[in-house]
């Protein structure tokens, strides 16, 4: 009786389209996590009792098999579709493609192929040096740093690295970072409290460009600026947790503050610098695994959940001893869990058991529908979860990564 007059009194204030909305999302919820407790397991147990006897070369084949179903056909090479359900190519797809295709060595295209390719790719930068995607331009694309032009745009250089090209043109609009006070003003500026994730996107965007123009574009002053930033962001460091932000008291906020941490440390591993308090950082990023042995607050934690906490664990498993074997632990677990969002198709899921949309219509997918960004993004994570076990199936596989800044990248 008591939910009833709590139900009437919402729909009072809130109206009944507010209020059927709300109780609708609370049913939907209900029922995700329904299908989560009860068949997740199940999928997870599947892949752990044959984890020694994986067969990567299968997966490569169902995932490869995939991408190429994704590949529109009747126009010149490297037009893709984000999913099954989408009909229009976009760059983000094309991207995730050739990234995927390069970590499985599946490059050996004719000489028109890779031509067709890469001039696909060039020909969506923008004077000022950004890369934009008319199909998918919008409100955000603009403004965001999660999704949209300067994300696209560190994607297309690793793109064009993994097909032997680089950008044509300079990236004018990380040219303000040539004065050092504006540099440091710049990142004073950025929100590290409210939300220091889609701040670290930024930080990631900007500086990995400048790390890009600097070896591939010889702009040499883009050294001094990113030793700014180190100066910088090792002075913000929280010694405590290794993380950067305010509060990390919830596991929400701690999951934040990986996630935060991941497109940070990136930029110190391609530039081989030392990082502070790695100890706490490890210490920070185990607390974040779960049950299921992913690692997001939701036990179905996402792609970008996953490998924000699998790449760091495993870089800093190669530099230190610190808890080693509770690292390899926890990257154990997190095999079969990156496995278990694998469908028969061979393609990934984002999310189980939701449907997702990134940043546009024409990157949404269904509930359990793979689609070509979490099947690069898992498809990476398992990448480096074999370098943490090097003779484990997927760690005797010749993985690709390239010489590149951004995300796929390994240094020896």
């Amino acid at each position: 009786m008591k939910n009833i007059l709590i139900f009437f009194k919402k729909l009072k204030t809130k109206g009944i389209i507010g209020s059927l909305n709300s109780l609708s999302y609370r049913i939907n919820r209900s029922y995700t996590v329904f299908l989560i407790e009860k068949n997740l397991p199940t999928l997870i147990d599947y892949w752990k009792n044959k984890i020694q006897q994986v067969d990567i070369l299968d997966i490569r084949e169902k995932t490869l098999t995939y991408i190429e179903n994704m590949r529109i056909k009747d126009s010149p090479y490297g037009r893709y579709r984000y999913c099954a359900s989408q009909k229009k190519p976009i760059l983000y797809a094309s991207l995730y493609a050739v990234l995927t295709r390069h970590l499985y060595n599946d490059l050996d295209l004719t000489k028109k192929q890779r031509k067709e390719w890469i001039e696909y790719i060039q020909s969506f930068q923008d004077d000022d040096g950004l890369f934009k995607d008319p199909a998918v331009e919008n409100e955000i694309a603009a403004n965001s740093d999660w999704w949209g032009w300067r994300h696209l745009t560190l994607h297309a250089v690793m793109g064009l690295t993994a097909l032997g090209a680089v950008a044509k043109k300079k990236f004018k609009f990380v040219e303000p970072f040539k004065d050092k006070d504006f540099t440091i003003k710049w990142l004073e500026s950025r929100d590290w409290i409210v939300d220091p994730a889609e701040t670290s996107n930024q930080v990631q965007n900007y500086f990995a460009i400048l790390q890009y123009a600097r070896d591939f574009q010889g702009e040499d002053w883009a050294d001094k600026t990113l030793e700014i930033a180190y100066e910088w962001l090792n002075e913000k460091q929280d010694e405590k947790t290794g993380l950067w932000g305010m509060s990390f008291d919830s596991p929400t906020e701690l999951s934040n503050g990986v996630q935060t941490g991941y497109h940070i440390w990136l930029l110190y591993f391609y530039d081989k610098k030392p990082i502070q308090y790695t100890e706490r950082i490890i210490d920070s990023i185990l607390k974040t695994q779960n049950k299921f042995g992913g690692f997001g607050v939701p036990l179905n934690s996402s792609a970008c959940e996953d490998i924000d906490s699998i790449d760091p664990l495993v870089r800093l498993s190669q530099i230190t001893d610190y808890r080693k074997e509770d690292i390899k632990q926890a990257l154990q677990r997190a095999i079969p869990w990156v496995l278990a969002n694998m469908n028969e198709d061979g393609g990934f899921v984002f999310r189980r058991y939701e449907p997702f949309i990134y940043g546009h219509s024409l990157m949404s997918s269904g509930r359990n529908e793979s689609a070509m960004f979490p099947t690069w993004f898992r498809t990476l994570s398992l990448a480096y979860l074999g370098k943490c076990f090097p003779d484990s199936p997927i760690g005797k596989f010749n993985w690709q990564f390239i010489s590149c800044p951004g995300l796929q990248f390994w240094h020896h």
